[in-house]
């Protein structure tokens, strides 16, 4: 999703865009109105387990296929992903003029002219020692690639929380397939004073027990939602995982109650603490009363919250990609 947002950025601006993408369990290539180029799998040696690394054989095949399929007159090769390292990249650079990369983790070396980390915090992760001198490197909030609808709904959000007296309307979004049905188990310790939206994504496995929960409460489900920054400019709190999604909210101001549901997503939820724009779900009922009780508190987390993204990260980072 951050991908098609730089995409139209870079479109907007007048680039050519072609995404290539691997065929794994779970793709959303259908959801990419640009030209795509799908690579197929070798199932002898791909997994849902490998999603985080692959070893120097995945790697050198993947980076022919890839090679096979790209014309002759890349200007700029994007890679976004946590299976790929300086192995990958090397194999592509006679291929393209410059690579940039999207990173979260720093968890590897990398031979590229750009790395993006869009994560507070990313500053301190040592990516100098991961990556080749003179590499352009891009880290913090103020890089989040976020879609044009919540920058151009950010004032009226955040002149909307300077004027809350009551914490009333709650937004529950744990994203992707939410395979350990945290969002059932949240909507059950709600209490009913609550107006509760729940948004659920297409592939997320339990929504039809979801779905016939929330018929006898008062809670909203919405499944693959198209307008996430109108959920968020109605909501008064999320309660929501700690991924990209979080720059999203940070952008509106929204004060968070945040699960992590991922080892890559506990990086970017410490650092939210230690900020002061999240607070790290605990024993939920208590953290809410804490939270609708104490509106210092919430104001506060939410001052905080909009301070670290402005929205404005894809032209930054468009800019600095067509220097």
């Amino acid at each position: 999703m951050r991908c098609l947002t730089l995409a139209d950025e870079l479109a907007r601006v007048g680039n050519s865009i072609v995404f290539i993408c691997k065929e794994l369990k779970g793709n959303l290539i259908q959801l990419i109105k640009f030209p795509v180029i799908s690579l197929p799998i070798n199932k002898r040696f791909y997994s849902e387990s490998l999603h985080l690394s692959w070893p120097y054989s995945i790697q050198v095949e993947d980076a022919k296929q890839t090679i096979e399929a790209i014309s002759d007159d890349i200007d700029l090769l994007i890679v976004d992903s946590y299976a790929l390292d300086k192995v990958w990249h090397q194999e592509l650079r006679p291929y393209t003029k410059k690579i940039m990369v999207i990173d979260d983790l720093a968890n590897k070396s990398f031979d590229c002219d750009i790395l993006l980390n869009q994560n507070a915090g990313s500053e301190r992760l040592g990516y100098r020692d991961l990556t080749p001198g003179g590499c352009y490197l891009l880290l913090g909030g103020q890089y989040a690639l976020l879609r044009p609808e919540f920058l151009a709904l950010r004032k009226r959000a955040l002149a909307k929380r300077k004027k809350t007296q009551d914490i009333k309307n709650i937004l529950v979004s744990m994203g992707g397939s939410d395979k350990k049905n945290v969002s059932y188990d949240i909507l059950q310790r709600l209490s009913s004073r609550f107006n509760v939206v729940v948004v659920l994504g297409l592939a997320s496995v339990h929504k039809q027990m979801i779905l016939n929960y929330a018929k006898s409460k008062n809670i909203k489900v919405i499944i693959n939602a198209d307008n996430m920054s109108e959920l968020m400019l109605n909501a008064d709190l999320s309660i929501g995982a700690g991924g990209s999604t979080s720059w999203e909210r940070c952008c509106l101001g929204l004060p968070t109650l945040m699960y992590t549901l991922s080892e890559n997503q506990k990086e970017i939820a410490r650092e939210l603490e230690q900020l002061g724009a999240v607070m790290l779900a605990g024993n939920l009922e208590c953290d809410l009363n804490a939270l609708t009780s104490d509106l210092d508190m919430w104001k506060l987390m939410s001052d905080k919250s909009q301070s670290i993204c402005d929205g404005l990260g894809a032209k930054r980072v468009s800019e600095v990609l067509t220097i």
